[in-house]
């Protein structure tokens, strides 16, 4: 007999609940694919998938329900990273939970030079993009240092933001920005319903971010800061840990919403020697993590690129702590070293969906689940959970079917 929703919806929560907490479930779980394909595959553009909410709904419903998974996270409806704006907010947590992801409807309210989306600076065609930007002098870390929330909000976001410029822009732009925000809620809220009728648990995930990566990414751009921490260590040292008790302050947010899973993902981690990372990036983000650990929360990191050189770092956590996904990471190389300790997310390499052949897909993951199944504590996902609009429909169909049989 056909399982109900409510019981496909705990079969696949109990699978990821019991990975994610270093358990061997009854197979692994798999996180599946979203980003260009979904509008693609309900014949719609990206303009319209990100400023249409009506046709959004109806392409992720179609997608989700016709390529299962166990966690669609990736298929869902965001935004461009947001976390400079929470970082504003931080000192009314409530506002600043809601500002994790920035719509393309938000973009246009706060005329921010931080994202380019479809249909406005780029081609309807076209994913959104994030560019980040330099918004800040480099004479200017003291006042960051001295207080991040008051800064960035008032010195920040005025030059980043074109309707922020002046008070009376501000006044009537925050009062659009509301509104933006309560019907992104009501469209995630429509979200839910839908993946729930399909079977698919809830799982919430909150917001945290790395403190060097707030500055990298929205302050001084990617360049700069990596000559910052050579020309001014010890003021990079001091934003940085002057930043950590915002960044907690609005992650643990999420509590009051039944959330305790918190997403950070890493942007300057591989672009460090190992020397680097431990003096500069891995202490503020290490601290971040233990403090919302320490508030019973579970973290959720995304170590983009090449973490191999950091692995070691990650034992220095609690066991238990979270889950580590990998996107270029050896993986068994990371599963032998974290196995037991660390939930292990990733594997299938977004190359393999994208240019491969269900066969070559099969093959690949039944060879990786005989390598990471035993002992539990690993989550099968792509590489990148972003697959671009022309990737064959018959490899994404391949991932479910091929974990069922060998995983």
């Amino acid at each position: 007999m056909a399982k109900t929703p409510e019981e496909l919806a705990k079969e696949r929560y109990d699978r990821i609940m019991a990975a994610i907490n270093l358990q061997e479930p009854d197979r692994l779980p798999l996180a599946g694919v979203g980003g260009d394909i979904v509008p693609a595959y309900y014949g719609i553009s990206q303009h319209e998938f990100c400023y249409d909410y009506d046709k959004a709904v109806k392409a992720v419903e179609k997608f989700i329900k016709d390529f299962p998974c166990d966690w669609p996270f990736a298929a869902s409806i965001s935004g461009l990273d947001g976390r400079v704006f929470c970082m504003a907010f931080a000192d009314t947590p409530d506002i600043a939970f809601n500002t994790t992801f920035i719509t393309g409807p938000m973009h246009d309210v706060l005329g921010d030079k931080y994202y380019r989306y479809p249909g406005r600076e780029i081609s309807a065609d076209a994913s959104p993009q994030f560019i980040g930007g330099v918004f800040m002098d480099p004479s200017e870390y003291d006042q960051l240092i001295e207080n991040p929330v008051k800064f960035i909000a008032e010195t920040i976001l005025p030059r980043a933001c074109r309707n922020l410029a002046t008070p009376k822009q501000m006044m009537a732009t925050m009062v659009k920005f509301g509104i933006e925000i309560t019907r992104f809620g009501a469209l995630m809220g429509q979200i839910g319903a839908i993946s729930a009728q399909l079977g698919y648990p809830s799982i919430g995930i909150g917001g945290a971010y790395a403190p060097l990566d707030i500055i990298g990414d929205f302050l001084r751009g990617p360049e700069n800061t990596l000559l910052d921490i050579r020309r001014y260590p010890d003021k990079v040292k001091k934003a940085c840990e002057a930043m950590v008790e915002p960044i907690v302050n609005y992650g643990l947010e999420a509590k009051k919403y039944g959330i305790n899973l918190i997403f950070i993902p890493l942007h300057l981690n591989e672009y460090l020697s190992p020397k680097l990372y431990n003096e500069f990036y891995w202490p503020g983000l290490k601290e971040v993590i233990l403090r919302l650990v320490n508030e019973g929360m579970k973290v959720f990191v995304f170590f983009e690129g090449r973490h191999d050189a950091h692995l070691e770092t990650i034992l220095e956590l609690p066991k238990g702590w979270g889950v580590a996904y990998f996107e270029k990471t050896d993986i068994i190389k990371a599963t032998k070293l974290l196995k037991g300790h660390t939930c292990i997310m990733g594997g299938i390499p977004i190359s393999l969906v994208v240019g491969g052949t269900p066969e070559k897909i099969h093959e690949h993951i039944k060879n990786l689940a005989e390598q990471v199944k035993p002992g539990g504590g690993f989550i099968l996902a792509p590489s990148v959970g972003t697959a671009p609009k022309d990737t064959p429909l018959e490899n994404i169909a391949a991932l479910y079917e091929a974990v069922e049989k060998y995983a």
